[in-house]
């Protein structure tokens, strides 16, 4: 038994690194029986290890998902709860544009929110960045309406429209602070 354990291990691994370089260079929708074929194992194996196309996206961002989970935990405890926040909306903007596939996968996350997912990716960005928004609201720094759904779509949706460009963090950046700040004119510093 252990050797099928370990088969399965090394199985399990090979999938999640041809479904990470197929997810990079396909999208979300790279086909699961190429990334089948490319691992060397049968449609019946990734399925097995994968049941359905959102538990393989899941795992292929588990860890960039983990990344910004962390840093919106560390900037819970900043001294400027908009600052933070905003940093922290920087950084799911620009890793959502340029890791090819997260912004779809947070759309179809969205898009399903009574499908229950395992280690669901918008679900975990959700959970992490909520206290940075509760904490902005509270210091009266953000509308009090504005919720972690509201800025998550926005970044969804700014990382979805830059994805194929051939900037997408920096246009994806430039997109975030026109919404930030609005679209009036910028009144000169002093």
């Amino acid at each position: 038994m252990p050797a099928q354990r370990a088969d399965a291990r090394r199985n399990r691994d090979r999938l999640l690194a041809v479904a990470t370089a197929a997810v990079s260079e396909h999208g979300a929708d790279a086909s699961l029986e190429q990334i089948a074929r490319d691992a060397g194992v049968g449609s019946g194996t990734v399925r097995r290890h994968f049941p359905t196309r959102h538990a393989l996206l899941a795992a292929v961002f588990h860890d960039r998902v983990e990344d910004l989970c962390r840093t919106a935990r560390d900037l819970q405890e900043s001294p400027d709860p908009l600052a933070a926040l905003l940093d922290w909306l920087g950084l799911v903007t620009a890793r959502a544009a340029d890791i090819r596939g997260l912004a779809t996968a947070l759309a179809r996350d969205r898009a399903t929110p009574d499908v229950t997912h395992e280690h669901c990716a918008s679900g975990r960005l959700h959970d992490a960045g909520a206290p940075l928004v509760a904490r902005a609201a509270a210091a009266g720094l953000l509308r009090p309406e504005v919720t972690i759904i509201d800025l998550l779509g926005l970044v969804t949706g700014i990382a979805l429209a830059t994805e194929h460009h051939p900037r997408p963090p920096a246009d994806a950046d430039r997109l975030l602070r026109v919404a930030i700040e609005g679209i009036g004119p910028v009144a000169p510093r002093p």
